[in-house]
């Protein structure tokens, strides 16, 4: 689950901010985040977070948001498969609402070019080198066929090595067959280390928005440095973790703290 456990982290801040928008069901009230198109079908984890707020519930009642929940969740996940850990900020509350139309503005298109991607992650106060890192969470976790069968069926129109783009032919057919899974990182899916980088090197990142970050352009020579240092890579990782979990949080009055992740009090 650590793939999952860092995306819902990240799928939450990039929407309105870190204020587990992302855990709300829906209601009558409600239109749950869950269900927009980034997050459709492929967001999980959400049972695993409901768990742990069920835990400090009864030990705290009202006292630990959903939001730093999922912060908390995310550096456990990164350090339970051997990537780092980090200093987590505590104190955001909860958001009242769900915002599905940002997620759909708002978080990264598995298509987008680098510009959008640097303009992306621009608007939440990231830098290139912090998108670059917080891409690297691609070292771990799968993606379904439909968000790469356009890349592995170009015929050379696409920036991927021929023998990378036959291998993910085999399992994800030109047409049907849209959730079949193949991990992000071609050589170590389950741990967390600088492979991604090593194959973005090579031309074979997974997703057309993972080879943009090495395709000649402004982000070269950030791959390059992370292809050659894991400690680097998971350096800047954790400093940038940091920074995404302190977009927009709710502080003070603002939001609640939810007793419940999937609904509001």
């Amino acid at each position: 689950m650590a793939a999952s456990l860092l995306r819902l982290h990240f799928h939450d801040c990039f929407v309105q901010g870190c204020d587990a928008s992302i855990l709300l069901d829906q209601s009558p009230t409600i239109t749950t985040e869950k269900t927009a198109p980034p997050n459709d079908k492929s967001a999980r984890g959400y049972q695993l977070i409901d768990a742990a707020k069920a835990q400090l519930e009864r030990i705290c009642p009202g006292v630990v948001s959903c939001a730093d929940v999922l912060a908390v969740a995310a550096k456990e996940a990164s350090a339970y498969v051997g990537g780092p850990a980090w200093d987590v900020k505590l104190g955001r509350r909860d958001s009242t609402a769900a915002f599905p139309d940002v997620a759909l503005t708002d978080l990264p298109f598995f298509k987008a070019d680098l510009q959008t991607l640097i303009d992306n992650f621009g608007a939440k106060g990231l830098s290139p080198r912090d998108m670059v890192a917080l891409s690297g969470a691609h070292t771990l976790g799968q993606a379904q066929c439909f968000t790469f069968r356009d890349r592995i069926y170009s015929n050379g129109t696409e920036d991927i090595d021929a023998g990378f783009a036959s291998t993910r032919r085999r399992r994800c057919p030109a047409v049907g067959g849209d959730d079949a899974l193949a991990p992000l990182d071609l050589v170590t899916p389950n741990s967390f280390d600088n492979n991604y980088f090593r194959d973005l090197v090579q031309r074979k990142g997974l997703l057309v928005s993972d080879q943009v970050l090495y395709s000649g352009g402004s982000t070269n020579s950030i791959v390059e440095e992370y292809s050659r240092s894991p400690s680097r890579f998971s350096a800047d990782f954790a400093a940038a973790m940091v920074r995404m979990g302190d977009i927009q949080p709710l502080m003070g009055s603002a939001g609640q703290i939810r007793r419940i992740c999937g609904a509001v009090n």
